[in-house]
């Protein structure tokens, strides 16, 4: 039985660490248009991988082998090199083209309830917070690195450039100055709930840097088509009565255009503006996470120059407690420095 709406791609985001349990962090693209961030542990993924082929005999080639179009789902080596963080992002690695083989598949697959259902956004993808002590790490790019994984420089860990909102000045992991200035663009090698991120400068300095005052650059396109807002998620399903309202699935990411105290806020979801319950909205969790902070429009940008001054820092926990929630790779990588 297919769902009109289905999962059209499927693409690995993060190995989120929360204490002793490892869940992996997927971004999700649905046949309507919309975008959601789950999060699924490995246990989950081999009950579905069992639950595929109980529904799927003849797919799954429980009948005959030839008829077999269920991928199998590998896994990494117990003892993989880098300990269980290692492990951990060779698991996200084989989960993501396991995924996509699973999508590539016949659309009584693809589009079951089955997958359908596993992927949908779930409470805990909803939640605004990570778990204390949680520790998110980026996946490594693309491109095989000959050298072992616990040999690899921090580098592997980064994919994303963000840029400083306002000038900062703090200490790199070294102790000595970290200088910032307006639009300096830094790396970001690893991000901490507590909200102070791990960057690097264009002169290999690493420090631990406010989240608050780093944005993604913005594009000309963004501020020519109006596309500023606060990003917004959806804590359930909304089919909109109205010709102004929009309907969404839950889960899905939205821009909060303009909030009111009447309960209806003007949001953008799939390039279509409309109202929708101001009660349905919060903010974004692991998928604000992952994304990084939102690019402001040119209005927004002037607006916080003259009225908002710097943003806001978070309160920084000892350094000691922040390098013990990194993985093994990033304290090699530091003491290598």
């Amino acid at each position: 039985m297919a769902s009109s709406r289905y999962p059209v791609s499927i693409a690995a985001a993060a190995l989120v660490q929360m204490d002793r349990l490892q869940m992996f962090a997927f971004s999700v693209h649905w046949s309507d248009g919309s975008d959601t961030f789950v999060s699924r542990s490995w246990d989950e993924f081999r009950q579905l991988q069992k639950t595929l082929k109980e529904t799927f005999p003849v797919e799954a080639g429980l009948l005959r082998r030839s008829h077999r179009l269920l991928p199998r789902l590998p896994d990494a080596p117990l003892l993989s090199r880098g300990g269980r963080l290692g492990r951990g992002l060779v698991r996200l690695r084989l989960l993501e083209t396991y995924v996509q083989a699973l999508l590539a598949t016949a659309d009584r697959v693809s589009q079951s309830l089955v997958l359908i259902g596993f992927f949908e956004p779930q409470a805990r993808d909803l939640e605004s917070a990570l778990p204390p002590n949680s520790m998110v790490i980026l996946p490594a790019p693309e491109k095989p690195s000959p050298r072992p994984v616990d040999s690899l420089d921090i580098h592997t860990l980064e994919v994303q450039s963000l840029c400083c909102v306002q000038p900062f000045h703090t200490q790199d992991t070294q102790g000595r100055p970290f200088h910032t200035k307006a639009q300096e663009s830094l790396n970001v090698l690893l991000r901490h709930p507590s909200g102070w991120w791990l960057v690097e400068n264009k002169d290999q300095q690493k420090a631990w840097f406010p989240a608050p005052y780093l944005e993604a650059a913005a594009r000309e396109g963004d501020l020519t088509q109006g596309n500023s807002g606060t990003q917004f998620c959806t804590s359930r399903a909304y089919k909109g009565t109205r010709a102004d309202e929009l309907s969404v699935p839950a889960g899905a990411r939205v821009q909060v255009l303009e909030t009111s105290d009447r309960g209806w806020w003007l949001c953008r979801y799939c390039d279509q503006a409309g109202l929708l319950p101001s009660v349905l909205l919060q903010p974004e969790g692991l998928g604000a996470f992952l994304s990084g902070p939102a690019t402001l429009g040119r209005e927004d940008r002037e607006k916080n120059k003259t009225t908002t001054g710097p943003p806001p820092v978070p309160a920084r926990p000892p350094l000691s407690a922040i390098q013990s929630r990194c993985c093994t790779i990033t304290r090699r990588a530091l003491a290598r420095d």
